[in-house]
């Protein structure tokens, strides 16, 4: 019966991490629209948008290789892979053995290499100036990672994400400054990592400043849909994988009534409103940063990280 109940979870929570995915990219997208005294488009205009990409024709290059037809797909279920691993609003989930931090940064990783590998496969000087940036974050922004991955680790005794979920909501995690500056480098790691403002520009196309931008630019139809879906895929799961690091309270836990299930799954969708809000507000004060000046944020981000693993690895709890 517990069997039963945890495929269930994990069936629920693999469907409803992808049907939200683009309602909160269009929720992120009008509230800026609001702050900046603009109409938008609806929240739910993201849907139409994917639905109209997927009746599209795909136009593919002539000198384009079987590596660039399925990148959109290896990327898409890697991305859906890792969101469906996060505990959301309940830890009792059929793969929970396999949700581990570790194994969700590899999967994070090879997306984004299999994503720079297509853009570099048509040969076009767009998709190497992406590649060639995202790979440049991306060696500023996992060293980050690890160490928010370090101290977790230390203060929870395990890499395990249930287990740590568990633990942080158990003992107050807030209340220790190690942990807040996780929380800190965190926040900027997730900006790096979704191509967002101060980072990169969803929203422009030009050449000086876009980034994964200029890795997509050459698919169409159902391949840039797939690709669009991974990318609101993973604004849900920096922002599940945050709450689930630092803000865990209301996710259910082991032996948890149908009640408690629910009142999860209602404060997780609170909990992804709440971010997209804050996200908007983030992103309508911040301006985009030069290419070299991100050098100085994820360091940053890296310093936090650092501060974070030695203050846990030397005092122990502070």
């Amino acid at each position: 019966m517990e069997l039963i109940t945890e495929g269930l979870i994990q069936i629920a929570q693999t469907a409803l991490v992808l049907a939200l995915a683009p309602g909160l990219t269009g929720l992120v997208r009008w509230v800026k629209a609001r702050l900046l005294r603009r109409r938008g488009t609806p929240i739910l205009q993201v849907y139409s948008d994917f639905a109209r990409l997927l009746r599209k024709k795909v136009v593919v290059a002539h000198n384009a290789s079987w590596l660039f037809r399925l990148v959109p797909y290896l990327v898409f279920n890697a991305v859906w892979t890792a969101a469906s691993l996060v505990p959301t609003f309940s830890t009792q989930l059929l793969f929970a053995p396999a949700a581990d931090l570790i194994a969700l940064i590899a999967l994070l990783s090879s997306a984004r290499f299999g994503l720079a590998l297509g853009a570099l496969d048509i040969g076009t000087s767009f998709g190497g100036l992406g590649a060639s940036r995202e790979m440049m974050i991306a060696s500023l922004a996992e060293p980050a990672m690890l160490m928010i991955v370090f101290t977790v680790s230390l203060f929870a005794g395990t890499t395990h994400l249930p287990a740590v979920a568990e633990y942080m909501s158990q003992h107050q995690a807030f209340l220790q400054v190690s942990v807040l500056l996780a929380a800190i480098a965190m926040v900027i790691v997730s900006l790096a990592e979704t191509a967002r403002i101060p980072v990169d520009n969803p929203a422009t196309h030009l050449e000086l400043t876009m980034v994964h931008e200029a890795m997509v630019l050459e698919y169409s139809g159902r391949h840039l849909a797939l690709i669009e879906a991974a990318g609101s895929l993973k604004l849900v799961l920096y922002l599940s994988l945050f709450c689930c690091l630092f803000v865990p309270w209301g996710i259910a836990h082991q032996a948890a009534t149908p009640l408690d299930i629910l009142a999860g799954l209602g404060i997780w969708v609170i909990k992804l409103a709440v971010g997209a809000v804050l996200l908007a507000v983030l992103e309508t004060c911040l301006a985009k940063m030069r290419l070299f000046r991100l050098a100085d944020l994820l360091g940053g981000g890296f310093l936090f990280g650092l501060l974070s693993v030695i203050l846990m690895f030397v005092f122990g709890s502070l």
